[in-house]
């Protein structure tokens, strides 16, 4: 057995997908791969909140307006992102692309942002300023200045579709990774489990820990590699959507779990509840798996996760 693999750029990141077929199936696999790429395409034609004529460009355009109706993907999606905003407290919350951005990550800043700027920039974060009405299947933003961003549990949803696609058409073990949210099925070319890494930290390029997963999905939120530098001292990317304020305390979190929609979500939550919080919150799930790395390097594991069996530390 082989596994073939092609990666495209796409929603700013990379989308990578891996399939296993006998050696002599290369033609067929490039197609089922240009399958999957397609069903991507397809459906961020739907979602993204940044492309105009998009339905989700046009909810957002219509925010203190007027409802809007849209396909029954992406009103799934959006009701799928209510229900994890609820669970989590509004911790995950799919208007936080209406943050202002007082924060950057990208250039230099040489202050702190001031109370009044950052009270503000959160002012139009809420998911409760979103209204569903699922008889007529319409979206209805009622704030003027919120904009919905389906970012976190989109790219896991895309990757579980494909996934969804390749099964019908045959494929029995495969990865994909949609912007670092995996979702795996089945085995690898070599008969075991597929090997995912927790990245270092640290050293750029490196891993901590590998997990030998099937039919699972992950997804990891990490400070590490985007933050603010200011008077000598760190600011994570990674901002508080109800202060405004990066967190700080943890440097990594990853969540495993058989559903990729809820990955990247949880993973972001459990890091803005810091530690004990985001242990507690964890613990309380049978199929939620989490391994995190605090500011001091020190790893913590969910009670679920065998470290035995999950974790492999080089």
């Amino acid at each position: 057995m082989k596994t073939y693999t092609e990666s495209i750029p796409s929603m700013t990141s990379i989308l990578s997908i891996s399939i296993v077929m006998d050696e002599n199936d290369e033609k067929e696999a490039s197609l089922l791969l240009r399958k999957g790429f397609d069903k991507a395409k397809e459906i961020i034609q739907i979602i993204s909140a940044w492309e105009v004529g998009t339905q989700m460009h046009a909810v957002n355009q219509a925010a203190g307006i007027c409802p809007v109706v849209v396909c029954d993907e992406l009103f799934y999606l959006i009701q799928r992102g209510l229900k994890i905003a609820e669970l989590t407290n509004g911790l995950f919350d799919i208007t936080f692309a209406s943050i202002d951005k007082i924060w950057y990550f990208d250039k230099p800043m040489y202050k702190l942002p001031s109370a009044l700027e950052i009270a503000k920039s959160i002012s139009n974060i809420n998911y409760k300023y979103v209204e569903l009405d699922p008889e007529n299947k319409s979206i209805f933003i009622t704030n003027k200045g919120t904009k919905i961003e389906l970012g976190a549990i989109g790219k896991g949803y895309i990757a579980n579709e494909i996934k969804k696609l390749l099964l019908v058409n045959g494929i029995q073990s495969g990865l994909v990774n949609a912007g670092g949210d995996l979702v795996c099925w089945g085995k690898n070319s070599e008969g075991f489990p597929w090997r995912v890494g927790i990245a270092d930290p640290n050293k750029k390029e490196s891993f901590i820990a590998w997990l030998p997963l099937e039919n699972q999905a992950v997804a990891t939120s990490g400070s590490y590699e985007k933050y603010a530098l200011i008077h000598g001292e760190k600011y994570s990317h990674i901002i508080h959507p109800q202060t405004g304020y990066p967190v700080k305390g943890l440097q990594s979190v990853t969540i495993i779990s058989p559903d990729p929609e809820l990955c990247d979500a949880i993973a972001t939550s459990v890091f803005l509840m810091g530690l004990e919080k985001g242990l507690a919150f964890v613990n309380q799930f049978n199929d939620i798996q989490c391994f995190m790395i605090d500011d001091k390097n020190q790893y913590y594991y969910s009670d679920n996760l065998n470290t035995n069996q999950y974790v492999q530390t080089n």
